[in-house]
């Protein structure tokens, strides 16, 4: 895992870095689409993310399979997509990955689009050119640079050991393709985020989850929907890092954390014992108690106590509604 980063995204990538293959480039922007999605009102992430969702997808195979962030199809019980060219065509969710955030979908049809090969994320440097496209062509585009590769933690018990920063942000994020010089996709953009670097200096900027985590699972979410391993431990429960602690802001509805004694305002001390500081070191810990269904011990500070909790973990897949498997 790289741990530089260059904190002014106004400061010129390396000579070297600097060339981008425009035609390359160009030809992938017309296999970005525009991907909406309809989510039932009793879904468990309506109240979360809402019903109805908007955002992009990249086509990255022959076939015209397209890959977007995840949570933009989550339990969606409708998807279409839009294609450069305006071609509307309606698609299925094939599948959606929690650990890592992808989604994939298929069109019903043939899309009047290109497909963009698949580069390589780990071979992306800091001080990198990178081109974060979004549907509507060179109008919805963003030319950035890689600030930083490092670890990232979300508070909805998400982790990466090293995810993409690019800057400066492209302003609609969600499913954005990022593109290298060489004209290849790298990432599927994730978050709008306040990058820390080094110096302590903040710039806005975006997330990107790399291309290559989805290499080792495609195969997985093609035939079953999910990757065929045991499940993490989910606990539900919305967690924050705060100058007190690991604070507990909110719990899902329905999820374990709210069938148990946690209460919003805790702030978690411990995991089986080990105290906890950061949401990575935490979310280590109960992922590494065992298979989900597993029970979660915690010790959190309440009113200057502490105290004791116990949460029944459960396979977050399992309450979200799932993706129909052709």
């Amino acid at each position: 895992m790289s741990d530089t980063d260059d904190t002014d995204p106004n400061r010129q990538a390396d000579l070297s870095r600097q060339a981008i293959d425009q035609v390359a480039v160009t030809s992938a922007l017309g296999a970005v689409v525009a991907v909406h999605s309809r989510i039932a009102d009793n879904a468990l992430t309506a109240s979360l993310l809402g019903t109805e969702r908007g955002g992009h997808g990249v086509v990255f195979r022959e076939d015209g399979l397209i890959v977007t962030i995840g949570y933009l199809i989550t339990e969606a019980e409708s998807v279409f997509v839009v294609t450069a060219s305006g071609q509307t065509l309606p698609a299925h969710v094939v599948a959606y990955d929690q650990e890592t955030g992808f989604g994939v979908v298929q069109a019903l049809g043939r899309l009047d689009a290109p497909h963009v090969e698949v580069g390589s994320s780990a071979d992306l440097q800091v001080g990198d050119p990178v081109v974060m496209a979004g549907y509507g062509g060179r109008s919805d585009c963003v030319l950035q640079k890689v600030i930083a590769k490092r670890e990232f933690a979300g508070y909805w018990e998400y982790l990466l050991d090293e995810a993409i920063f690019t800057a400066p942000p492209h302003q609609n994020w969600g499913g954005t393709g990022l593109i290298d010089r060489h004209g290849k996709l790298v990432g599927i953009g994730s978050l709008f985020v306040q990058h820390v670097g080094r110096g302590g200096n903040t710039n806005d900027a975006n997330m990107v989850v790399p291309i290559d985590l989805i290499k080792p699972i495609l195969d997985d979410l093609l035939m079953y929907g999910r990757v065929q391993k045991p499940p993490r431990p989910w606990l539900g429960m919305i967690t924050v890092e705060h100058q007190a602690g690991l604070v507990v802001a909110s719990t899902v509805d329905g999820g374990p954390a709210s069938k148990s004694d946690i209460e919003v305002g805790d702030i978690v001390a411990e995991v089986a014992g080990q105290p906890v500081r950061e949401l990575a070191s935490m979310f280590r810990l109960v992922w590494g108690l065992g298979e989900a269904g597993v029970e979660v011990p915690l010790t959190v500070i309440r009113e200057g106590e502490h105290v004791d909790v116990y949460v029944n973990s459960a396979d977050r897949n399992a309450l979200l509604a799932a993706p129909q498997v052709h």
